[in-house]
């Protein structure tokens, strides 16, 4: 009788999303991303990752007046996909998993309108049947535009949840409007 009882509160629990795990994987090449990243997934008490490219872009490859800096250049090249160095943790150092987790909210800037193309190179690196993917960006302008619908169709079999510019949001709020989407 025990076990059946243990049995069907650990099937609720498990219904109800008890033991679902978010994870925020974010990409920042000024430290503005990676601020809003971090402060949303400490307001969740989520697990966070950051994906490192191979090349770590200066100020001259983020020089969108130049049509020859190396962001001009992957923007206007829908195949660009930059490498990654990693995807970490930026408190243990350990490797990312996907399978880990039942929602990912994919943290990004806005250059040009679109996500990065690293943001691309990861989306398309991963498995995601049976995931929840959310989308926050920052943005000196633009906002979120078609960029979260846009990385979804790179994310093959998951359930696309929505996305919203946080530029100048709060833990607090990314936490309220994560939550609301996953109910």
């Amino acid at each position: 009788m025990k076990k059946l009882i243990f049995t069907l509160l650990l099937g609720g629990f498990i219904m109800t999303g008890a033991f679902a795990k978010t994870a925020f994987v974010y990409f920042s090449a000024t430290g503005t991303t990676e601020r809003m990243a971090k402060n949303a997934a400490e307001a969740m008490g989520a697990d966070i990752f950051e994906i490192q490219p191979v090349h770590k872009y200066t100020d001259a490859d983020l020089n969108w007046h130049d049509k020859k800096s190396l962001t001009t250049i992957e923007c206007n090249d829908p195949k660009s996909r930059p490498a990654i160095k990693a995807v970490v943790s930026s408190g243990t150092g350990s490797a990312f998993d996907i399978a880990g987790y039942d929602t990912v909210v994919l943290c990004y800037p806005i250059w040009w309108a679109y996500a990065p193309k690293i943001v691309y190179t990861f989306t398309e690196s991963q498995n995601w049947s049976g995931k929840k993917m959310i989308t926050l960006c920052t943005s000196g302008g633009s906002g979120l535009g078609r960029s979260g619908s846009d990385l979804s169709k790179f994310a093959k079999d998951m359930d696309f949840k929505g996305g919203k510019d946080f530029t100048r949001g709060s833990g607090t709020d990314i936490k309220k409007y994560v939550d609301g989407l996953l109910k």
